[in-house]
This record gives structure tokens, sequence and C-alpha cells, in this order.
């Protein structure tokens, strides 16, 4: 295959990549609404009702903004510096702290194994579930995880075409599975079967106070607008990533913020707050309601199946292109950016990814009894909301650092009030299980760990690299 010269990279908004450029607009579009949308507002809804009552909607709008604030700051650094590794490469970038840009990497890797994992398990109980096995073991439930995650991790190896087509098909059916509450809702609201006067009812829990209330509904609602962040790990294999991304990006983030603010409201105008609080599947109420009859109950597990396994196959992507883009700068080991030669895929990294998200798998099962596989969902947000503060620092940090083409630029009032709230969100005034914290200070140990073990691989190399953007021009990059 003949590669384009790197002056027709640079026209093209492209630099030259050892990786396979598939995703267009359209398909950058669907990995970006399928990322998002995911399996959060399939259980979240309830969840957040139960802390704000009928206002289920205020924590999914405050989330948005949150979002789309932050997703300004990742559009200005994706065009700047096209290539993959996403946060991780731009905190190396801003600071050239090698422990700072491994620990963030650590970060976002662990954001998205422990959410591709936990995706696994739920793919393994709902499809027994779904095939009228209800007395099923938890290691039944491994047994398929496991299975699945190998799946995933062949999908991944076979090439990014592939991937991207699998998420094609997993992204239209979650879509279609959520504009179908959203019509049972219009069908309810013209039969009489909704009461709007629920949706504007704001009742908290206990002697919480509006804010607290709002603010630690929010807390969860986030979990369900996290995913944006993965696409510019794919950056490398994006046909012309500064002129699509901004486009996509702000219409994916809008449209999935769109769904979610409607399925609240029909939600909450369908089913009163106490039912939905109690209930771990809140959708499947809203269709027994409006639609008594309705074969939901066997249609849901196979829906919910389709929105998990995009999950995982979206982050276990995110996350291998992740090592790559970090080995590639020298801050991983260099053996986690080898790439197939045949497939363009970066294999080693994908072999070391799923072997984690195996292993975390049947850890995670071990742990079942503790609690731990329901606070991994708010661990994984916990862990991006940090390290969305430190890229809306860096976006200001950056500022000096010129390059040779025209690219997107946030307005600077959103990379300093993007940086306040994100920050404001990790706090435990937001009602934050404290295991949430407890996984989250443990995984970040285990990266400590792990960063002395790499740095002793590296020597002589320094710890702190005083110049990332010639070491960036020594990989092959265009600064």
């Amino acid at each position: 295959m003949t590669q384009p010269a790197a002056g027709e990279h640079a026209a093209l908004g492209e630099e030259p990549t050892e990786l396979k450029r598939v995703m267009g607009p359209k398909l950058l579009l669907l990995f970006i609404v399928g990322d998002i949308l995911g399996t959060g507002v399939y259980a979240l809804t309830g969840q957040v009702a139960a802390e704000v009552g009928g206002a289920a909607w205020a924590p999914f709008i405050v989330a948005f903004l949150i979002a789309l604030i932050t997703a300004f700051s990742y559009l200005e650094l994706v065009t700047k510096y096209p290539q993959a590794a996403g946060a991780a490469l731009y905190t190396h970038k801003a600071f050239g702290i090698h422990f700072l840009t491994f620990i963030v990497c650590f970060a976002v890797m662990c954001s998205g194994i422990t959410s591709a994992s936990t995706a696994a398990r739920a793919v393994g109980s709902n499809l027994l579930v779904g095939l009228g096995i209800d007395e099923h073991s938890t290691w039944a439930v491994v047994a398929v995880a496991l299975v699945f995650m190998a799946l995933v991790a062949a999908v991944n190896l076979r090439g990014v075409g592939e991937s991207v087509k699998a998420n094609i098909v997993l992204t239209i059916v979650e879509l279609s599975g959520l504009l179908f509450i959203i019509l049972v809702g219009i069908f309810a609201a013209f039969g009489g079967q909704a009461d709007f006067s629920r949706v504007m009812v704001f009742e908290s829990p206990g002697d919480k106070n509006a804010f607290l209330a709002v603010t630690a509904a929010t807390a969860l609602a986030f979990f369900a607008m996290v995913g944006f962040e993965d696409a510019v790990n794919m950056a490398e294999e994006t046909h012309d990533p500064v002129k699509n991304f901004p486009r996509m990006m702000i219409t994916g983030i809008g449209l999935t913020g769109v769904i979610y603010v409607l399925v609240a409201i029909f939600t909450v105008a369908i089913v009163p707050v106490g039912e939905l609080g109690a209930s771990e599947t809140p959708l499947t109420l809203v269709v027994e309601r409006a639609l008594p009859g309705f074969p939901i109950g066997s249609i849901f597990p196979f829906i919910t199946i389709f929105a998990v396994a995009n999950s995982a196959l979206i982050n276990m992507l995110m996350a291998s292109r992740l090592l790559y883009g970090m080995a590639k700068q020298k801050v991983l080991p260099p053996f986690l950016g080898r790439v197939s030669p045949r497939r363009r895929t970066p294999t080693a990294a994908i072999v070391f990814t799923t072997v984690i998200a195996l292993g975390l798998i049947v850890l995670v099962t071990l742990q079942e009894e503790s609690g731990v596989i329901a606070a991994l969902g708010g661990t994984t947000s916990l862990l991006l909301l940090a390290v969305f503060t430190i890229v809306n620092v860096a976006v200001l940090k950056l500022r000096s650092n010129i390059v040779d083409r025209r690219h997107f630029v946030a307005p600077t009032v959103l990379p300093i009030l993007g940086a306040l709230l994100c920050a404001f969100f990790v706090g435990p005034w937001t009602g934050r299980d404290p295991l949430q914290y407890q996984i989250a200070g443990w995984l970040l140990l285990i990266g400590v760990v792990l960063w002395f073990v790499t740095w002793a691989f590296n020597r002589p190399d320094p710890t702190k690299i005083t110049d990332p953007n010639a070491l960036s021009e020594r990989e092959g990059g265009v600064n």
C-alpha cells in the first residue's frame, strides 16, 4: 500500500502512522454515540430518580454540560496532536513528567478495562437469563464472560475495520432500544398513561438539600456520559481527524444528551419514582406499564447484551490504542508498541490488556459479596473525572506550544470552568460510595508500583522528560 507523503498527511490533518485509517466521519459518529450510550442509562435512571425524585432529567443535563465543556478541551488537543493515547499524550506534552503521564495513562486504562470487564460479566448474566437459565451459578456467568472477552480480543486483533463494523451493528441495536423507550413514552403520553406533573417534583432522600441531592445524582449520571474521550485514542485510525473530530464529537454528545433527557422524562412520567428507585431494570418497567402484555422481559436481556457488548469492545479498543501510543512516546516499554505488519493492529497492547481484563473478571467474581461490582461503575467515572481535570489544565498549559496546522481552539473560559467542575465532582462531598475511593486508591497504588518497574525497564532514560515535543518528532510525529 502506498503511503501518502508527509506533506499530504499534513494537508489532510493526518500524521504518518503504522495503524490503518478506516474511520470516516459517519463511523466516528457511530463510535462516539455507541460508546456514550453504553449500559449506563439502562440502569442509572432509577438510581438518579431515587436521589432527586421526578426531576431525574436535571442531573443528566448537568452531566451533559460537564461532558460537553470537557469535550471542547479534548477537541483542541486531538486536532492539535492527532495521535493515539489521548489524555496521557496531552499530559505528557503539557507537563513532561514521566510519573504523572504514566499515572494518567494507567488511570484511563483502568477505567476502560474495569468498564469492559463489568460489561463482560453483564453479557454472561443477561445471556443466561435470556436463554431462560435463571438458576445459574456465578462461575457459569464468569465462563461466558471469559469467552466473550476472548471473542472481543479476536475481533480487535482481526483489524480495526472489523471492530468498527461490529461497533456499527451493536450501536444500532442499543440505539434502537432507547428510541423504542422514547416511542413508548410518546404512545403513553397520547394514551393518557403518563403523568408529566411528576417530572417537576423534586424529592431527595433523608435531609439532603437540593444542591447536595443534585450533586449526588449528577455523580451517578456522569457515568452515562463518559465514553466520548475514548474516541481520541482512535485518532491515528481516523481519516482527517483535524476536520472530522469537532463536528462528530459535538454532534455525538448532543444526540446522546437529548436521548438521555427524553428517556428520563418519559420514565418518570410513566412509572412512580418509588418503583423506579427500587428496580434494577427501570426501562423494562416503562414498557410493562405502557404496553401490558408486551414480551419485554424476554427481549430486554438481549438488548442489554448488545449495549454492554459494545461498551466492552470500544473500551478494549481504547485501552490497547492508549498503551500503543504511550509505548511510541517511550512512556511505556517499547514492546507494547508492536504492530502486526499484516493487520496493522497493535497486537502486543491488545494481548496485554485482554490478559488484564480476564484476570479482573475472575478477581471481581471472587470479591462479589463485598460490593466491588456495584462500585466499579462509579470508580470508572471517578478516575475519568480526575483525568478530565488534568486535561482541562493541559489545554491552557499547551496554548504556548504552537503547531504548524490549523486546529480547533476552545474558548478560554471553557477549560477553566471544566477543570473546576471536574475537580468538584471528584470530591467526597458528592456523596460517592467510599468503596469507590478505596478501589481507585488500590488501582493507583498498583500503577505507582508498575511505574517503578517501567522506570527500571527504560533506564537510563530520565524520569522527567524535558522536551516531549522533540521526543514526538523522533517517533515520527509532526508538530
